[in-house]
């Protein structure tokens, strides 16, 4: 998913350079011919791959702690400065206090469980990542620390974005209501490169360093994914990093290959109905489906099984867990039962059965 993603970014960063910023503000026209053309989108594909298997290939101390200390850092700064430009745009103040003022009449049990929802994949929870990247960690590194910088971090980022896109996209469409009805890939790769291009002599540089913010972005994750799946080959198969990395990077290569070409050569094919394609399919699949079916069975296995104190002499290795108690009712009975909320109201939406 990151990689096809990432390769549509790359293919704008690059265009805003190559092209220009009125090749994209056509509508449409642009973004479509260019997911259904199978070798380009398939070319910028790989090239976002390349990106995050060489970082993964160069090690965890070589490879993805110095490219992160980059990339994270670099995300920060380039959002900030997207957002404080987007605020002195014509009518983006508006969006702005539409975007922060709470309106209370909108509160509902469905806004609370997209909210859930939006939380648990934003924290990449039942990945792997977590794990993965928990394993590497000293010993004498405070967990408790670490946890309450990933939260702060993921919220700041969170609100950064929001700030950056919706009130640009407020100035494009003129009200929440119609950027609540373009988000999505529509919103990113044809609403907002309108907005860019009515910026004049800014617009390259601005079109160019929002996607290259977006392409950092993806790459973290990427990286974080592909560095998980060849942790997992090499404790679980017994195998030398060299060849897990190798195995994932051609199974990711070929299905990235056959999930792409669902919008041009396997285009017939709609398993989700109408209109869908085999992305679509596999983010179902994954995000609707085994994420969460994944983290629930993480709460029983870690609060039935193994049992919370396992954890939390662990945690208490390297700083003091005064929140023990609470976390051991919040993974054995809160957790649970949240998780099972989000994998339905996922199912549900999913299958045209409820709307948010």
């Amino acid at each position: 998913y990151y990689c096809i993603i990432g390769g549509w970014v790359t293919k704008y960063a690059f265009a805003y350079i190559a092209a220009g910023p009125a090749a994209m503000a056509d509508g449409g026209t642009f973004f479509s011919s260019f997911i259904t053309d199978g070798v380009d989108s398939s070319i910028f594909m790989l090239i976002f791959m390349a990106a995050a298997f060489i970082i993964v290939a160069r090690g965890v101390k070589g490879g993805i702690e110095k490219a992160n200390l980059i990339l994270m850092p670099a995300l920060i700064v380039m959002a900030i400065a997207i957002a404080i430009f987007t605020l002195t745009l014509p009518g983006a103040l508006d969006g702005a206090a539409y975007y922060l003022k709470p309106d209370l009449s909108k509160f509902s049990p469905e806004l609370v469980i997209g909210a859930l929802g939006q939380m648990f994949y934003s924290l990449s929870l039942a990945m792997g990542i977590m794990i993965t990247y928990g394993s590497y960690l000293e010993k004498k590194a405070s967990l408790t620390q670490s946890v309450t910088r990933i939260g702060c971090f993921d919220l700041g980022v969170s609100f950064l974005a929001g700030l950056m896109i919706v009130p640009a996209a407020f100035v494009a469409m003129g009200s929440g209501e119609a950027v609540a009805q373009n988000s999505g890939p529509s919103l990113m790769f044809i609403i907002l490169p309108e907005v860019f291009a009515d910026m004049g002599q800014v617009a390259t540089i601005v079109g160019f360093v929002f996607f290259l913010l977006v392409f950092f972005a993806a790459l973290t994750s990427a990286i974080s994914l592909t560095e998980t799946c060849v942790s997992i080959i090499q404790d679980g198969a017994g195998f030398s990093r060299r060849k897990s990395l190798v195995i994932t990077v051609v199974f990711i290569v070929v299905a990235g290959l056959i999930i792409n070409s669902g919008y041009n050569v396997l285009s017939f094919i709609q398993p989700l109905g109408e209109g869908s394609s085999l992305l679509d399919f596999a983010d179902f699949i994954s995000n609707s489906v085994i994420m969460p079916i994944v983290a629930l069975l993480t709460c029983v296995f870690v609060g039935w099984i193994i049992k919370p104190k396992t954890i939390i002499d662990e945690v208490r290795i390297s700083a003091p867990f005064k929140a023990a108690k609470a976390w051991s009712v919040m993974v054995k009975y809160v957790a649970p039962v949240l998780v099972v909320v989000i994998l339905v109201t996922a199912l549900a939406q999913s299958l045209g059965i409820m709307k948010f």
